[in-house]
């Protein structure tokens, strides 16, 4: 009885939410998305408790991506003949212990292997990790509130496990690990800790796929897709491959703000997949409502079928890129604002901004596109970045923003 409650309000959920941003779907397609809906649903239910690294909900995560891997038959490729594999963290007691004397954290990646008999392994990635109740990351102006993480990163995991239900049904040139990592929310704890303790060979790494934030496709059908740099095959296959409809925003860096960045430091080349930015980003209400499981489908099938036709090449070619060094950027200042990673004019464009700080403070608003700052020109992301270690701490500046077609001066201290 249970199993069919269950059912039922899995394909209510589906009715509710497959027409967001796509046409109404099918009783059949429907069926095809069952399992992305049945994953998400239950890796963003409040008993999981948002899932944060180090607690029981990441414990319940982990045992029911487990139990996943085993129906989908996929092998364990963890440690000591397990799914699993540890990592341990000292947390700071205070903001300037830089050593680490407060408590130890423990987290775990999950590892799982279709093992084809090949030399070579591509590696797909997912976090399963969030915030938990919002302790530490969160946006929201209310504090203590589950933090489900539907679209971060229940949407990811949920693609990774389709891609795996798929390419166990494949004869490829290569093996294949699934990984859903934790600690992602931390600093990439765990990607971090696996790519300096792997349990293959990184050598024997053709590639690496990330999938972090993958469940809120909009209606234009955009898609983010970093690290087309870090190989000159990549940006040809992904065009060709591309006859799902998606609006490409590439981005040839290997490193950004999630776990493939671990990989691209390895030397291995990277593609990351995100659907973009949102107003529930880090918030209590990313909850399986908003999820469009339509999108993740078809995010799905196109990295299904880039990983085919990538299938054929003997070799995946690493470069590093401009942006991939690994030297770390310091920012005395920051706005306080979330970008709109999908958005492709000049300028950057505003997604979020975030309470109490300059912006905020500011005047700046969603949707703003910053076009100057003091004395720089902003016509793009890249040199929003630059111009954040040109100012100091308390400095008074000018942002120039277009809002709606009109340019207006703010006054902001930083």
């Amino acid at each position: 009885m249970k199993k069919i409650i269950l059912l039922v309000s899995i394909f209510a959920i589906a009715s509710c939410n497959l027409n967001k941003n796509t046409a109404p779907a099918s009783p059949k397609e429907e069926n095809k998305l069952a399992s992305y809906i049945a994953d998400v649903t239950y890796l963003a239910d409040d008993k999981l408790e948002g899932r944060e690294t180090g607690t029981k909900g990441e414990i319940l995560a982990a045992k029911y991506i487990i139990k996943r891997f085993k129906e989908i038959g996929v092998m364990p490729k963890g440690v000591n003949g397990t799914y699993y594999q540890e990592f341990k963290r000292k947390t700071k007691a205070h903001p300037h212990d830089y050593k680490g004397t407060g408590p130890e954290i423990v987290g775990q990646n999950v590892v799982g292997f279709i093992d084809n008999g090949k030399e070579k392994t591509i590696v797909i990635g997912a976090h399963y990790d969030h915030l938990g109740y919002g302790k530490e990351g969160s946006l929201s102006d209310t504090k203590g509130e589950i933090h489900n993480g539907a679209d971060d990163n229940a949407s990811g995991v949920a693609a990774l496990l389709g891609l795996a239900k798929k390419l166990k049904a494949k004869k490829l040139s290569t093996n294949v690990m699934f990984i859903a990592f934790s600690g992602e929310e931390k600093g990439l704890w765990g990607s971090n800790f696996f790519a300096k303790n792997p349990t293959i060979s990184i050598k024997d790494m053709k590639y690496m796929v990330n999938m972090d934030m993958v469940g809120r496709l909009d209606k234009d059908k955009r898609l983010a897709v970093y690290g087309i740099g870090t190989s000159p095959v990549f940006r040809n296959v992904l065009d060709n491959q591309n006859t799902f409809g998606f609006k490409n925003k590439y981005d040839s860096s290997g490193v950004g703000p999630s776990d493939h960045t671990s990989f691209y430091l390895e030397d291995i080349p990277v593609l990351h997949f995100f659907t973009g930015q949102h107003k529930d980003y880090h918030k209590p209400t990313d909850d399986t409502e908003f999820i469009n499981f339509q999108g993740i489908g078809l995010v799905a099938n196109y990295i299904e079928a880039i990983i085919l036709r990538l299938d054929k090449e003997s070799v995946i070619e690493f470069r590093k890129t401009k942006a991939g060094n690994k030297k770390s950027r310091n920012f005395k200042v920051t706005l306080g604002v979330i970008p709109d990673y999908l958005y492709d004019g000049e300028g950057m464009k505003i997604d979020g901004v975030k309470v109490g700080r300059p912006a905020e403070n500011g005047g700046i608003e969603k949707g703003d596109v910053v076009m100057k700052m003091g004395d720089f020109e902003i016509k793009s992301m890249t040199d929003y970045m630059k111009s954040l270690g040109k100012f100091e701490k308390g400095q008074k500046i000018n942002v120039i923003v277009d809002r709606d077609g009109e340019e207006l001066t703010l006054k902001v201290t930083l």
